[in-house]
């Protein structure tokens, strides 16, 4: 499976790159990609400034239709794949959990997609995906339609339920991101 990071935001809310922000000493991109690379044979970063990653152990892609926003870097991350399935990630995520990764990857043989389904929804940038919803992705990219779930129709879709997800993260913190400056400070009260 490839380990595909997404770090190509506009990074409004937060005024600066998200990926470099320090969560407990370290840069966000570089915990993400330190995980990956235990996990995955194959990591991805999908950005806009593929310059400012030069320094990490990844393969470094930029979008292939440009402003289409995550579903367009999702889309660019499983074209350059060389694996069947993706994991796709949010670069902003700090507490993604290596055991809770490693139960999804154990459930794609069936399914097409694979996405947390925590009690607040669908976490679609937590998310596994298949080569074969490629086609699909490049329809609704080509057309403006940019929700991300807008291809999960007509593919074979496991979501895990909140118990399943509270049995890996009693504490709710899995699906934490860091959108804004408050983001960051809360996140620095609870490491």
């Amino acid at each position: 499976m490839t380990g595909v990071i997404l770090s190509g935001g506009k990074n409004r809310r937060m005024g600066e790159n998200k990926a470099f922000l320090p969560v407990n000493g370290e840069r966000l991109i570089d915990r993400t990609v330190r995980l990956f690379r235990a996990i995955f044979q194959e990591v991805i970063i999908v950005t806009s400034s593929p310059s400012d990653y030069l320094d990490q152990d990844a393969v470094i892609v930029t979008d292939i239709l440009p402003g289409k926003g995550a579903l367009g870097g999702i889309y660019t991350g499983l074209f350059y794949a060389r694996e069947e399935y993706a994991f796709i990630a949010a670069c902003d995520i700090p507490f993604l959990n290596r055991a809770f990764l490693e139960h999804m990857i154990s459930q794609t043989a069936e399914y097409d997609i694979i996405v947390p389904a925590p009690p607040d929804g669908l976490q679609p940038l937590h998310a596994i995906y298949a080569r074969c919803c490629l086609p699909v992705i490049r329809g609704l990219l080509e057309r403006d339609r940019l929700k991300i779930t807008g291809f999960y129709p007509g593919h074979r879709l496991l979501t895990f339920s909140p118990e399943v997800i509270r049995s890996f993260d009693p504490e709710g913190r899995m699906f934490m991101n860091v959108n804004t400056p408050e983001d960051l400070r809360n996140l620095e009260h609870i490491m």
